[in-house]
C-alpha cells in the first residue's frame, strides 16, 4: 500500500534521478553497511533505488539470475532495495588469486587474470564498463547509491581511479565521507582524508558520517563542532554501534556469534589463505545450536563434530597450505572417531583424488595436485566458470534446497554416482558410502531452515530448530533503516540529492 507521503516522495523522485556516493576514510569504515542502510531508508520513503559499486575487490561473491557474478555486499544491498542482484550493480569485480594478481570480472563474466600493473593499464577500459552500467541504472531508478572502495586518500591508487573520486568526478555526483570511531583517531581520519583530496574533490564532499559510536554523545559534541568549523562541512550523522548486527561481510571473516544453547554441534573451519564465499557459514554463526570456530594458521586443530572445508579461489595452493598445517592428518583422525566432513565448492574438490589444471586456470599449464583422497573423483579446472542459481532437493532426507554455483572445475568419478543433491540442472555433489563425508558445489546450503536442519542432523545434532536466515537479514536491514531515521540528518540528506539536480 502506498501512503500519501510515499506518493509525494515518488513525485519528488521524478526530479531527482541522482547518484549519491559513500566513500570511507579506511577499509572497513562502514561503507557497505551505510549504503545498505541508506538504500532501505530511501526505499521506505517511496523512492526506487539501486546499489552500485564501480569496482569491488572481494572473494565473497553472489550469482545473479542471468548467470553473472557480483560482490556479495551488492547482493545484500540489492535486497535492501527489494531488488534481485544484477551485474550492473557491480560492473568490475576483482577476485585476488595471488599477492599481486586477481581475476578480473567485467559485467559478471571473468575475462582474464591480471597482475596489478597490467590492470592499472586496463582501468580505462574498465571505466567504460563502469559508466555504461551506471547510465543504465540512472535511467531506471530514482536514486543510485554508490559505494566506494578502500579510501580516496590512497595516493598510489589515484591515477586512473575508477573506484572513488575518479568515478565521482566522472559522473559529477556528491560524496559522503564515513569514518569508524571505534578504531580511534576519527577526526584525524576525516580531516586527513579531506586534506589529501584535490580542491574539486573537496567541494564534492557534502558531509561526514561517524560510524559505530558508543557512549554519551554529549562528550563528542565539542569534537563535532571543531570538525564542522575546521572543514566547513556538516556532520550528517553519528551512527551508533549496533550490537547483534550480522550483515554479511564483504571480505573479512566475521567471527561473532549469537548466544548458544546448552548442547551444541561443534564445527571447525580452516581459514584458507584464499578462502572464498565464507558467507556460506554465516547461518551457522547465527545458529543457537552451533558453535562455529574458524581455525587460522599455526593454530591447534581442536576436536569437533563437523569439519567444513570452504570455498577457495586457488584450490591447489590452499590444499598445499592445508597439508603444511597438518589438516590431512587431523581429518583422518576425525573420521576414525566418527566425525563428519563437508566440502563446499573448492573444499569439495579438495576431497577428491586429484585436481588437474591443464589450461593454467590457477597454476602453470598442465599442473596436477594430489587431493585428500577421501572421495573417488578427479577435478579438471576450466577457464569458463559454472555460474548459476540452482534449486532442487537435498537427498539426505529429501528436503528442498536452493543456492548458487560459482566454480571453475568439473568433477568426475565414481563418488558422483552417490550425489548429495538433485538440482534442476542435474545431480550434484557426493555422499561417501559410510555417509561420513559429503561435498557439493552449491553455495548457500544453510540459508533455508529445512536444508539447514537436515545437514545439522546428518552432522549429529538432535532436536534441530534452525532460524530463518533471510528473515534475520531482513530484520537487520530494517534496523539499519531505522538507524538512519533516528541518527542522520535526513532533511540535509535529501537536500544534497535535490541540490545536485541542477
Amino acid at each position: 500500500m502506498v501512503t500519501t507521503g510515499n506518493r509525494l516522495a515518488k513525485s519528488r523522485a521524478v526530479m531527482m534521478r541522482k547518484t549519491l556516493m559513500v566513500q570511507g576514510t579506511t577499509s572497513d569504515a562502514g561503507k557497505s553497511t551505510l549504503v545498505t542502510a541508506l538504500c532501505r531508508w530511501l526505499v521506505n520513503q517511496g523512492y526506487s533505488v539501486a546499489p552500485f559499486k564501480p569496482q569491488n575487490m572481494a572473494l565473497n561473491s553472489a550469482v545473479t539470475a542471468e548467470g553473472g557474478e557480483v560482490g556479495r555486499a551488492q547482493a545484500v544491498q540489492a535486497q535492501a532495495c527489494n531488488l534481485p542482484p544484477h551485474t550492473d550493480m557491480n560492473p568490475v569485480l576483482l577476485k585476488p588469486n595471488s599477492d599481486t594478481g586477481a581475476q578480473v570480472i567485467i559485467h559478471g563474466k571473468a575475462i582474464a587474470n591480471m597482475d596489478a600493473r597490467f590492470y592499472h593499464d586496463y582501468k580505462q577500459t574498465a571505466m567504460a564498463a563502469v559508466l555504461e552500467s551506471h547510465q543504465r541504472l540512472i535511467n531506471q531508478y530514482d536514486v543510485v547509491m554508490v559505494e566506494g572502495a578502500g579510501s580516496p586518500a590512497e595516493i598510489n591508487l589515484r591515477d586512473r581511479d575508477i573506484a572513488n573520486m575518479g568515478f565521482a568526478e566522472a559522473v559529477d555526483c556528491p560524496v559522503i565521507l564515513v569514518a569508524d570511531i571505534d578504531r580511534g583517531g576519527v577526526f584525524a581520519h576525516l580531516v586527513g582524508t579531506l586534506d589529501l583530496l584535490s580542491s574539486t574533490e573537496q567541494q564534492r564532499v557534502k558531509g561526514f558520517v561517524i560510524n559505530r559510536f558508543r557512549g554519551d554523545i554529549s562528550l563528542l559534541q565539542s569534537g563535532l563542532d571543531w570538525l564542522e568549523q575546521r572543514t566547513g562541512k556538516p556532520v550528517l550523522g553519528v551512527l551508533p554501534y549496533l550490537h547483534g548486527l550480522h550483515l554479511e561481510a564483504e571480505d573479512a571473516i566475521n567471527t561473532s556469534q549469537v548466544a548458544k544453547a546448552k548442547n551444541v554441534l561443534n564445527v571447525i573451519v580452516p581459514v584458507l589463505p584464499r578462502i572464498s564465499n565464507h558467507t556460506d557459514l554465516d547461518p551457522l554463526r547465527l545458529h543457537p545450536q552451533v558453535n562455529l570456530q574458524f581455525i587460522g594458521p599455526d593454530s591447534p586443530i581442536p576436536p569437533a563434530d563437523l569439519i567444513i572445508l570452504p570455498g577457495s579461489k586457488h584450490v591447489s595452493a590452499d590444499l598445499q597450505w592445508l597439508e603444511q598445517q597438518g589438516w590431512p592428518q587431523a581429518i583422518d583422525k576425525h573420521l576414525r572417531y566418527g566425525g563428519k566432513v563437508l566440502g563446499i565448492c573448492g573444499g569439495f574438490q579438495m576431497l577428491g583424488q586429484q585436481i588437474d589444471d591443464p589450461h593454467g586456470v590457477e597454476s602453470t599449464v598442465g599442473t596436477s595436485k594430489k587431493g585428500l583422497g577421501l572421495l573417488d573423483m578427479i577435478t579438471t579446472l576450466h577457464a569458463e566458470k559454472q555460474l548459476r542459481q540452482s534449486q532442487g532437493q537435498l537427498l539426505l532426507n529429501a528436503v528442498p534446497i536452493t543456492g548458487y554455483e560459482i566454480h571453475a572445475g568439473i568433477s568426475e568419478g565414481k563418488a558422483l554416482m552417490r550425489p548429495l543433491l538433485q538440482l534442476s540442472n542435474g545431480p550434484d555433489g557426493a555422499i561417501s558410502e559410510d555417509q561420513q563425508i559429503i561435498g557439493t558445489y552449491l553455495h548457500g546450503l544453510f540459508e533455508q531452515p529445512k536444508s539447514c536442519d537436515a545437514l545439522l542432523q546428518w552432522a549429529g545434532l538432535n532436536n534441530v530448530s534452525s532460524p530463518d536466515y533471510h528473515t534475520l537479514r531482513e530484520t537487520d536491514i530494517e534496523r539499519l533503516a531505522e538507524m538512519i531515521e533516528q541518527h542522520m540528518d535526513t532533511t540535509e540528506l535529501l537536500t544534497i540529492l535535490k541540490a545536485e539536480n541542477g
